[in-house]
């Protein structure tokens, strides 16, 4: 593996003519940023929008509140699209592929993922489901064997009323899963003689452009790049402005030897930089809820804000070619786009490293 590397990114975005917090609409003055070309698939742009809340994570989420949140992300430039079977159990799938009816087909980047194949169940219908509020009468059923892959994708394909797919991510192979917990390598050994084969022949045969792993913790994405070829990790909770650490020794410098890029998930931790009370999924821990608190303050100081500072920290490191905050609201949608486009000094990113609040070494925004 290689070695942690000093540097500074190059600059996000153009500058909000002011700060004043207010979403703010796309314009051909002040695109979002974009992917440098690339030998391996990287998505449109550099924002994209996951879609668990489409998929009513938490809290049920109606079918215009949906809509009106892909559309805002529409409207400001986004070009790149994340989505699940498990999200919502289908939910999510299908109101991409009825706001997608209308879109010309090669105008955006979408990916899914596989690992659970869908089984109608009518016992299930409107209950919740893990952090599914209200499900469809659908249940799952892992599978990473090829077979189960390839299905899977057929399923997600009907799903989105579409033909093909950009990405195809492995999902939830990991020890955080609570289904699985240690014996996440037992699945890891089905996929890796399974789907991790199956998907590479997808992408030799156009149906995917390219495929790797969508997990919440290290060791899977680590041990995928050690058996196969993937192109893309989507690393989510691993990567913010408050923890970043260890897969800033570990994770980049691999995939950047590999010539992969990362999509970080959940860059503002499932809502809490952007002021929410849960941390990845679970209560906030004290250190965390501590450290929230100086950067907010910080960024205050210096006439930004929490949201906006971390969502231009997920993007600095030219490892990453993609960011996917998730939007509860039309509104959400566009302050995350403002953000991304909003001119955040340099001294704050100074103040921010002579702080130590971040690591000594983690690409900044120039």
């Amino acid at each position: 593996m290689t070695s942690r590397r000093t540097f500074i990114a190059g600059a996000t975005a153009g500058a909000l003519a002011a700060m004043s917090g207010a979403p703010a609409r796309a314009n051909a003055a002040e695109p979002l940023p974009q992917n440098p070309p690339s030998a391996r698939f990287r998505p449109a742009g550099r924002l994209g929008i996951g879609g668990t809340q489409v998929g009513s994570n938490h809290f049920p989420t109606p079918a215009d509140q949906a809509q009106g949140i892909l559309q805002a992300a529409w409207d400001e430039g986004v070009r790149y699209f994340d989505t699940s079977p498990w999200y919502g159990l289908g939910l999510s799938e299908r109101r991409f592929g009825t706001f997608f009816d209308d879109k010309p087909r090669d105008a955006f980047t979408l990916s899914t993922k596989v690992g659970r194949v869908l089984v109608p169940d009518a016992k299930v219908a409107g209950t919740k489901v893990g952090n599914w509020a209200m499900v469809p009468p659908m249940r799952h059923v892992y599978d990473y064997s090829a077979e189960g892959v390839r299905r899977s994708v057929e399923q997600s394909l009907q799903r989105l009323g579409m033909s093909r797919l950009d990405v195809v991510f492995v999902h939830d192979l990991s020890p955080d899963n609570a289904d699985m917990g240690d014996r996440w390598t037992e699945y890891f050994e089905q996929a890796r003689a399974g789907a991790f084969p199956e998907l590479t022949r997808m992408r030799e045969e156009g149906l995917i452009k390219g495929w790797g792993l969508g997990v919440n913790t290290l060791p899977p994405a680590l041990k995928a790049f050690e058996v196969a070829d993937p192109d893309i990790i989507l690393s989510a909770t691993q990567y913010s402005i408050v923890k970043h650490a260890e897969a800033l020794d570990k994770l980049f410098p691999l995939a950047e030897k590999r010539g992969a890029s990362i999509v970080v998930g959940a860059p503002l931790n499932d809502g809490f930089l952007a002021g929410g009370e849960r941390f990845n999924y679970k209560p906030v821990p004290p250190e965390m809820r501590a450290k929230r608190a100086k950067v907010a303050a910080l960024a205050q100081q210096h006439g930004t804000d929490l949201r906006t500072a971390a969502l231009q920290f997920a993007m600095a490191h030219p490892a990453v070619s993609a960011i996917i905050p998730g939007a509860r609201s039309a509104t959400q949608a566009s302050q995350n786009a403002a953000s991304v486009r909003a001119k955040v000094p340099a001294e704050f990113w100074t103040a921010l490293r002579r702080a130590r609040l971040v690591e000594a070494d983690a690409p900044l925004p120039a």
